[in-house]
């Protein structure tokens, strides 16, 4: 008679210290098959020896190794990788560290320019260099319709075509209205990029000149009370002495992407002067 010791599932799983969901996962991806199974109750009993095989599959994950790989390395009879599968994953986790690396100076590069934005004083002169957008114009039902239209059609199409984007991003609006509409707006959105692209139906790429001098100023809240912040913007222009000399941009730091609360919302209105 066998003196095998057998666990519950349960048992096992509280032991081992692992869900038994992961069990189960683990069961139908053929990592860790139950020692048996009562054909009657359907319990499922896991053995001493079953105890070691899970110690090797967690210790295989934590050196990345996939669930694909550990289930090939098991079959294979081995329970450690060879020299030549354990080079390969230290050469697979240096390009994964590097792009870690790159990641983290990118972000600390956004949290830079966002710390800069939110000190900026209200009100600041500044040079806008020339840059390269991705171009989307349209006419949109109002304000509100904005953000939906870059999270659903805009982006996607940027990532379709390949775009890449600097750190941080600088993305605004170019109204081409003659007059205030409250509805079917003609508005152009405008993504930095960093080269030119292929022109599709939605999105066109162009180069824009260097704008010498701008006033800019940032606006806090939702995008329908913009008209408080160009009276401010425009009555700050004629008590500093400048002139208006060309179109306006409206650039969005924070906004339905990222912020539930209208009232956070962040926007630079840019404007012009001579």
């Amino acid at each position: 008679m066998s003196n095998k010791t057998h666990l519950k599932i349960g048992e096992f799983s509280k032991l081992m210290q692992v869900t038994v969901k992961t069990l189960r996962h683990y069961e139908q991806r053929g990592l860790l098959l139950p020692d048996k199974v009562d054909m009657w109750t359907g319990y499922r009993y896991y053995s001493i020896a079953q105890m070691q095989r899970l110690n090797i599959i967690r210790s295989l994950q934590r050196q990345g190794f996939t669930l694909e790989e550990i289930k090939e390395l098991l079959e294979d009879g081995m329970q450690m990788p060879s020299i030549e599968q354990l080079t390969k994953k230290i050469e697979e986790t240096e390009r994964q560290l590097q792009l870690l690396i790159e990641r983290r100076k990118q972000l600390l590069k956004w949290i830079d320019s966002h710390k800069q934005i939110k000190s900026m004083e209200k009100f600041s002169i500044q040079s806008l260099p020339e840059i390269i957008v991705a171009s989307h114009r349209e006419i949109i039902p109002d304000y509100s319709a904005l953000g939906m239209l870059c999270v659903n059609k805009i982006g996607p199409e940027m990532q379709r075509l390949g775009c890449k984007c600097p750190v941080p991003g600088y993305c605004f609006t170019i109204e081409h209205s003659k007059e205030y509409r409250s509805t079917d707006i003609d508005i152009e959105y405008c993504e930095q990029v960093e080269e030119m692209g292929q022109d599709s139906d939605i999105i066109q790429f162009k180069r824009l000149p260097a704008v010498p001098k701008a006033l800019c100023m940032k606006h806090v809240g939702p995008y329908e009370r913009f008209h408080e912040s160009f009276t401010e913007a425009f009555a700050y222009i004629e008590e500093q002495g400048y002139k208006i000399a060309g179109d306006f941009r409206t650039c969005y730091i924070d906004g339905v992407w990222n912020q539930e609360d209208p009232e956070q919302w962040l926007s630079i209105i840019q404007i012009q002067i001579e």
